[in-house]
């Protein structure tokens, strides 16, 4: 385990948790619609989906620069906060409500807002998805990465979105579906509006990327690459 002190990793971390709570309450929150069509597919999903790409954002960035190792402490980290999250808002909504609160809000309004954050296909279906798309990006990234040499960063950083989303979108809806929150006849619409959606929020942000890349390896005097690193997500 790579054992040297970063100076910008806790922010990097703390940004990349932020980034998965905040979206999983908004996707909890309310479903949006663009407006507009791709390939005949409406672009409407969960608000979530407006944010949550730039957690891929900063898993690039994360495995880009600190390795995987570092990379798959964070992708934990933020797979226990959002469980813990969905049991704490499991335990608020299984808790009486006020008298006074109930006249102007309700359990009823808490449900169909936050509900979701507690509901068993949301949660598990956030989590499958997150955990495992989320190492794939990592993991393709880290690969791809030794493969070109360290060149092409924009190739790493949309390749291993193509991968890692398609997988994280797949297993949310499917996992959703299994638990009956979506019928399993919008499965392929709404896995292919996530997906176009999150993948070009990806190539959109890689000027940054590539901004924020560059800073941190300058200023941390680290360009990790994982040739010795075993790759088990079980790893410590």
């Amino acid at each position: 385990m790579n054992t040297k002190t970063y100076r910008h990793f806790d922010l990097i971390l703390g940004l990349f948790i932020a980034v998965l709570l905040i979206s999983n309450i908004a996707s909890s929150a309310k479903i949006i619609d663009l407006g507009f069509s791709v390939f005949q597919i409406p672009m409407a999903f969960d608000a979530g989906t407006l944010l949550f790409p730039i957690g891929y954002v900063f898993g690039d960035i994360l495995t880009e620069v600190y390795g995987y190792q570092r990379s798959r402490r964070v992708i934990w980290m933020g797979f226990f906060s959002l469980a813990l999250a969905s049991l704490v808002f499991w335990v608020i909504s299984a808790l009486p409500g006020e008298v006074t609160w109930q006249g102007y809000a309700g359990d009823a309004a808490y449900q169909s807002i936050l509900g979701g954050m507690s509901t068993g296909g949301i949660v598990f279906g956030s989590l499958a998805g997150f955990w495992l798309g989320e190492f794939t990006n990592s993991f393709t990234l880290a690969k791809m990465k030794i493969m070109t040499s360290g060149r092409w960063l924009w190739m790493r950083t949309i390749g291993s979105t193509l991968i890692g989303e398609l997988v994280d979108t797949m297993m949310f809806v499917a996992v959703a579906s299994l638990f009956g929150v979506f019928p399993w006849s919008l499965f392929f619409t709404l896995t292919i509006a996530n997906y176009l959606f999150k993948v070009a929020v990806e190539v959109a942000m890689t000027p940054l990327t590539y901004l924020v890349v560059r800073a941190l390896k300058r200023a941390e005097g680290e360009d990790y690459y994982d040739h010795d690193t075993n790759f088990n997500p079980f790893m410590a």
